[in-house]
């Protein structure tokens, strides 16, 4: 930390244990006013375990409180609620969103600080029937958005915005609170494209210059070098290193998270031509109606066994593709699969037909948070397949094969390294990057025969990308499946896939090998936007 900053936060042996289980252990940290600095680890490491003990969580009370010393601006503080943080000027961007889908964006960025005006009825009755200064609301709401340096829709509700949007909505929220000394942020670009990602990088550097404490908690290493003062380090509940930002670099980064240097074969772009193979999934002037995302005419053709991969700008339509054949919003057009018309506008067809889909909304659409793995993993299969069942008196009574339950999880658990207690562990008690991996679980356990899998490793860690990456290639060649895969990412695509199509202006601009430069296919994103 640099000596001239004032010391805003102290960290004293902080220890927290869930259920016996422990997962920080002496924690010590120091961060000046206006500093940033970087907290990076593994999925698993702690992180997010941390920031909730320093922003009051439910759940860290729930479940037996914490150790140690939290000290802010000299003072020892031990917040009740995440309102009591608020109050002592944290705020916290959670990796996971927290606003009311009902609500319009800058209901959302103003929730429960909204200006209000006395009226007749509000003097008899009391404050809660103030009326609400919709106009100061909207300003406030601009100047808060206007800080990120993005357009979003002030007017839009929640339920119908793209997860960026979203994230976006979750950062303003927090910038227009006027006693903000320090922001917690939790992957906050996991969801966003490079262009968007940056603009947020120029927002917290302008944030550390009005004297605003940031804590950067991301998986993007070179995100953390570009924005950063410092880098602290975490893995296995411990902080293991730290250093400035301006004397280390990714490797070196990456070796301490891990503890071993990181070398996955998705390291390396591989592409694997297949002119000769016949179309598997051909789309026809396909339009998709989700929000935020502009599907207008999009014609596309997949052959079978290989990986394609979609890119683009956020809201050009690339999310929008698979959520839309995939009957999540309404579309038209053509979509044929193995010379069979799929019809759009319903889910259970496309899941008959042999697809499945990981959604880049994995708490939204992707997992039952209160169910434990095995039932996550197998039920898909068991509803759709009748997989994993028993049959009685001639297939009259069905029952649960808890031992092939238990079998198929186990398999993903180790395959996919998933770090948990058990099968049996609720999906909501994982960490955000190994609820991504069960999702991709329950997709592999389908046995589809085509997959749509999107943002498959938003926020998950440098260590376990390359896993993950590798898990899908693998599933492809040894399984046959075809895959189609979204990334908000060019180089990851480079990375796995063997043709990338890149979506502008709501249709495909063009299609190019994934070795082709990333030049040239950011030419393409940016050829046709609206």
């Amino acid at each position: 930390m640099n000596d001239q900053k004032k010391t805003l936060l102290e960290l004293k042996n902080i220890q927290k244990d869930f259920f016996g289980n422990q997962v920080l252990t002496d924690i010590n940290m120091k961060l000046g006013e206006g500093e940033v600095i970087g907290l990076v680890g593994e999925n698993g490491a702690g992180k997010s375990t941390l920031m909730r003990i320093l922003f009051g969580a439910d759940m860290i009370r729930e479940t037996g409180g914490y150790g140690g010393d939290v000290i802010l601006n000299g003072e020892k503080v031990s917040f009740s609620s995440p309102f009591d943080a608020i109050e002592a000027g944290i705020g916290m961007v959670h990796q996971e969103f927290s606003l009311i889908p009902g609500f319009t964006t800058t209901e959302n960025i103003l929730l429960n600080r909204e200006p209000t005006r006395r009226n007749v009825i509000s003097e008899v009755f009391g404050d809660r029937l103030d009326t609400l200064k919709r106009t100061e609301m909207d300003e406030r709401a601009a100047n808060a958005i206007e800080m990120m340096g993005v357009d979003i829709d002030r007017n839009m509700i929640i339920s119908d915005m793209p997860v960026g949007h979203k994230q976006f909505t979750e950062i303003a929220r927090e910038l227009s609170k006027e006693q903000l000394k320090l922001l917690i942020l939790d992957e906050p670009t996991a969801v966003l494209t490079e262009k968007e990602a940056e603009a947020l990088l120029d927002s917290i550097r302008g944030m550390s210059e009005r004297g605003i404490a940031i804590i950067f908690i991301t998986h993007r290493l070179q995100e953390i070098l570009a924005v950063c003062d410092r880098v602290v380090v975490m893995r296995d509940g411990y902080i293991v290193n730290e250093a400035p930002a301006s004397e280390t670099n990714v490797t070196e980064i990456t070796r301490w998270m891990v503890g071993r240097d990181v070398e996955g074969k998705a390291s390396s772009v591989s592409t694997r031509t297949h002119e000769n193979a016949k179309t598997i999934l051909s789309i026809e002037k396909l339009w998709v109606d989700m929000p935020g995302e502009t599907v207008r005419n999009v014609n596309l053709e997949v052959k079978k066994g290989e990986i394609l991969g979609i890119g683009g700008l956020a809201g050009q339509g690339k999310l929008g593709i698979p959520n839309g054949i995939m009957g999540l919003y309404e579309a038209g057009g053509k979509v044929v699969f193995d010379g069979k018309e799929i019809p759009l506008n319903s889910p259970r067809r496309c899941l008959d037909s042999g697809f499945a889909f990981v959604s880049e909304d994995r708490r939204g659409v992707g997992l039952l948070l209160d169910e434990t793995l095995e039932w996550n993993i197998a039920f898909p299969a068991m509803q759709i397949q009748n997989r994993f069942l028993k049959n009685y008196l001639g297939g009259l009574i069905k029952w649960r094969d808890e031992k092939a339950i238990k079998e198929i999880t186990d398999k993903y658990i180790e395959s996919l390294a998933i770090r948990c207690t058990s099968s049996r562990q609720k999906a909501r008690e994982l960490s955000g990057g190994n609820q991504q991996k069960v999702c991709l679980a329950k997709a592999f356990a389908l046995a589809p025969r085509l997959l749509f899998v999107s943002e498959p490793t938003r926020g998950i860690d440098v260590g376990a990308k390359a896993l993950v990456l590798d898990a899908l290639k693998e599933f492809n060649r040894e399984s046959g499946v075809t895959i189609v895969m979204i990334s908000s990412e060019l180089e990851e695509l480079r990375q796995s896939c063997d043709r990338i199509a890149i979506v502008s202006g709501g249709k495909i601009a063009g299609i190019l090998p994934a070795s082709s430069s990333v030049e040239d296919l950011g030419a393409l994103m940016l050829s046709q936007v609206i």
